[in-house]
């Protein structure tokens, strides 16, 4: 494991890591709490943080002395990419689809039909975790523009299609 922070005999001393300029401690040591903060945090700071105390003559068994912390940076959906395969002709079948680079956890998709004529889609016909939406038997009154959400707990983003039939 990469060594942090180090309170040792009065003195803190910041490890040498690229977290160097963005975590110290949230109280002042002396309180004995030893919280520390990470300041603009970014997706590979996630990961397990260990706090080690070690106590001068202290008897108390080394394994009571750890504490585990689980850390996982969530990041918004990058703004997706909103793409038609296939050929919107009358009876033809389509398939919107709509990808993000970047997220965690992964995006959820919803495709949406705007006004004048809202209409909502569910399964099968839309994958929310592959985003695409399949419009089967297309007819002239199926034209319109059709948006689709991508979204985490960290954020959401969309993208839009204009289908001509």
């Amino acid at each position: 494991p990469v060594q942090i922070l180090t309170y040792l005999d009065g003195v803190v001393k910041v490890e040498e890591t690229e977290l160097k300029p963005r975590v110290g401690f949230l109280y002042p040591v002396l309180t004995h709490n030893i919280s520390v903060f990470i300041n603009a945090t970014q997706e590979r700071d996630s990961g397990q943080y260990m706090c080690t105390v070690n106590v001068v003559d202290d008897s108390i068994r080394s394994d009571k002395n750890v504490g585990v912390i689980n850390l996982t940076v969530l990041v918004p959906p990058a703004a997706p990419t909103c793409q038609l395969h296939g050929t919107p002709t009358v009876g033809a079948n389509v398939t919107l689809s709509c990808s993000s680079k970047k997220g965690k956890p992964s995006p959820a998709y919803r495709w949406q039909r705007t006004a004048p004529t809202v209409e909502v889609f569910f399964p099968p016909a839309q994958d929310q975790s592959r985003g695409t939406l399949k419009l089967t038997n297309l007819s002239l009154e199926m034209s319109g523009v059709y948006v689709c959400m991508a979204e985490n707990r960290a954020g959401s983003e969309r993208c839009s299609i204009v289908l001509e039939v």
